[in-house]
């Protein structure tokens, strides 16, 4: 099965865009919404979304691992205001240990922050499911990132979000056999196809919310075009990894 040359770097995430720089024909998040947002950074650049789902775990993709010192950004929805910045520490990756490239499945990666987060009117977390359950196609989701408005546009400060609907399993498979690709079983589809809104370049790793519960991260589109493909983004479906989630967060107990 051939690889994807270019992958989402969704920072999804909330709501999710294209991975890279920001959502395509996304809107400004108010101050108060999408607070869960996290800038997933290396070396101090934006290279994913990621999103908080405890006081020390921020959920992100596991290709977003590119090594390095790696930070979270909470607080702040504009990337260049110092004000309400909090910056914490990567003190331990947890990617999935099933993972390979995103083709393969298991597109997911815990970030143990070094302390606690301190919850208040800026910052907050996103609730998961409790439970393995398919998410309804149609369904009216948010996506969110830092990433690229558009396959050859530039990085923004300002964090921007889009409406997509989500797109059952058979067809979005359909859609993708077209380009021979066979999709992972622990995936959603939503945006990107028969749409101008999604995910792009940068915004890898960002959650897919849909009824105010994170469902998914985003993971990749069709070689990195934002434009818009033939094809839907691809998220995680992170329902079918709350196993392993509530393995890894049990031993801080932080989770």
């Amino acid at each position: 099965m051939p690889k994807l040359p270019v992958i989402l770097l969704l920072a999804l995430v909330p709501f999710l865009a294209h991975a890279g720089k920001q959502i395509v024909h996304g809107k400004k998040a108010a101050k108060n919404f999408l607070r869960f947002m996290a800038s997933v950074q290396r070396e101090g650049k934006h290279v994913c979304g990621g999103f908080l789902i405890s006081p020390k775990f921020v959920l992100t993709a596991a290709h977003c691992d590119k090594g390095g010192n790696m930070t979270v950004v909470l607080g702040t929805h504009n990337l260049k205001m110092e004000r309400n910045i909090q910056i914490f520490r990567v003190v331990r990756k947890y990617r999935h240990p099933k993972y390979e490239d995103v083709l393969s499945g298991n597109d997911i990666m815990l970030l143990q922050l070094s302390k606690p987060v301190p919850l208040s009117k800026t910052v907050k977390k996103v609730n998961i499911p409790v439970k393995d359950k398919a998410v309804k196609a149609d369904s009216a989701c948010v996506v969110a990132g830092w990433g690229k408005n558009e396959t050859r546009g530039r990085k923004v400060a300002d964090l921007l979000f889009a409406t997509v609907k989500t797109i059952g399993s058979k067809e979005c498979q359909r859609a993708w056999d077209a380009v021979k690709v066979k999709l992972p079983a622990d995936t959603i589809c939503a945006g990107g196809y028969e749409s101008n809104k999604g995910a792009c370049q940068g915004d890898s790793g960002g959650p897919l919310v849909c009824s105010g519960l994170a469902v998914g991260i985003v993971s990749f589109n069709l070689l990195g075009n934002c434009d818009y493909p033939n094809v839907p983004n691809v998220y995680t479906q992170i329902s079918k990894f709350l196993p392993w989630i509530k393995k890894t967060t049990k031993k801080t107990s932080c989770y």
